[in-house]
């Protein structure tokens, strides 16, 4: 895939983020194939990259949209996302981004609390509207991925626990400003084995049954996302295995007559698409290391030094045949500004650029302006 990059090289101050539109095209192509002729809803879970360019080529497709702020909401309308396909999460939604969403008319709020519950009620029943809802469940599933991108377990602040779900549910169906039209659930992010998926489908069988017998049935169940793609050899696995994940569902999942099952996927889509781009500044060498240093740092891709992450890191420019050992780090005044320990790369210099490869995901989005760096530009190649 760095080849592209290679081949498109542009002109353009460093550190930016370079787009492969036609691979971001292919991964969703190949995500309604396989999806095509089931009951399956796709959402474009916005907090994984919000560019406008990315939003505007991904809307295109027909895909909704899993918004976690009201800023988001606004962002995926300017985009072209139909509001009917939006669906907005997230444990502290304001009163005025639950304004922005019910006066957009959106499909669905996935509501995370009792409270919360209440609030959507009160102010839909000001604006003289009866909105959406489904019911976020915390099914208690350990996903087996970075302590930081797990939200299914009882440890963690999201959904409604299962010893609480009837009673919210009740509660749901007694207010009478709310529809609500099904359980959402997400139990982390960068997932890369399917049993957590096939244990999900488990405790989904088990509550439509369990609220079956209540004679209460939902119109649909949205299965949230976590995908993981292939960090380590990206351009072997540019496209995330869409056909084992979705099997899951089609062989896990018992619906009922009418019923369909939304799904949330964020980083599977956009995340090999995408590399930050950046040039040497300065190679050093001291008493153990040698240490690669880009004008990139953790404002521009923040998940090595939040998750300990590690992307994997091409010398675009070097001409050389052999290679040394180096530690890949930024410009930014702190400890954990490392890229990667132990990079093994073509004999680097000064002036070479470097891609940081599968940063399409949570790479823009959360890059900042600490220590007053300014923020990434984006280029697009097809």
């Amino acid at each position: 895939m760095y080849h592209n990059f290679l081949d498109n090289i542009v002109d353009l101050s460093t550190p930016y983020y370079c787009y492969d539109l036609s691979l971001l095209r292919n991964t969703i192509g190949n995500i309604q194939k396989e999806i095509s002729g089931f009951p399956f809803v796709v959402h474009y879970a916005v907090k994984a990259n919000g560019n406008p360019r990315i939003l505007e080529e991904i809307s295109k497709t027909g895909l909704g949209a899993d918004l976690v702020s009201g800023n988001e909401i606004l962002a995926a309308l300017k985009a072209g996302f139909a509001p009917g396909m939006m669906a907005f999460a997230g444990v502290g939604k304001t009163d005025s981004e639950i304004e922005i969403a019910i006066d957009n008319d959106i499909y669905c709020f996935n509501v995370e609390s009792e409270p919360e519950m209440e609030v959507i009620n009160e102010i839909a029943g000001l604006k003289g509207k009866k909105v959406g809802i489904a019911i976020r469940v915390n099914p208690d599933i350990d996903a087996h991925t970075h302590r930081y991108i797990t939200t299914g377990t009882v440890a963690d602040k999201f959904g409604i626990d299962l010893p609480m779900l009837d009673e919210v549910v009740d509660q749901a169906l007694r207010l009478p400003n709310l529809h609500l039209r099904g359980l959402h659930f997400h139990i982390g992010s960068q997932i890369t084995t399917l049993e957590p998926f096939k244990m999900l489908c488990e405790k989904i069988n088990f509550l439509i049954e369990h609220f079956e017998d209540r004679c209460i049935t939902f119109e649909m169940i949205d299965a949230g996302g976590g995908l993981g793609v292939d960090y380590n050899n990206p351009e072997a696995n540019q496209i995330a295995p869409f056909h084992d994940f979705f099997q899951v569902f089609k062989d896990g999942i018992k619906l009922r007559p009418g019923q369909k099952v939304h799904f949330e996927l964020g980083r599977s889509i956009v995340a090999q698409c995408g590399a930050l781009i950046s040039k040497v500044v300065f190679v050093k060498e001291n008493s153990a290391k040698k240490f690669v240093v880009l004008d990139a740092g953790m404002t521009h891709l923040l998940r090595p030094a939040l998750y300990n992450a590690h992307h994997k890191i091409v010398n675009l420019t070097s001409q050389e045949s052999e290679h040394d050992t180096y530690d890949v780090v930024g410009p930014i005044c702190e400890s954990s500004d490392v890229f990667a320990h132990d990079e093994i790369l073509p004999i680097t210099r000064r002036g070479d650029l470097i891609a940081i490869l599968s940063a399409g995901a949570y790479g823009e989005s959360m890059a900042s302006t600490y220590n007053m760096r300014s923020l990434p530009q984006s280029h697009f190649i097809e």
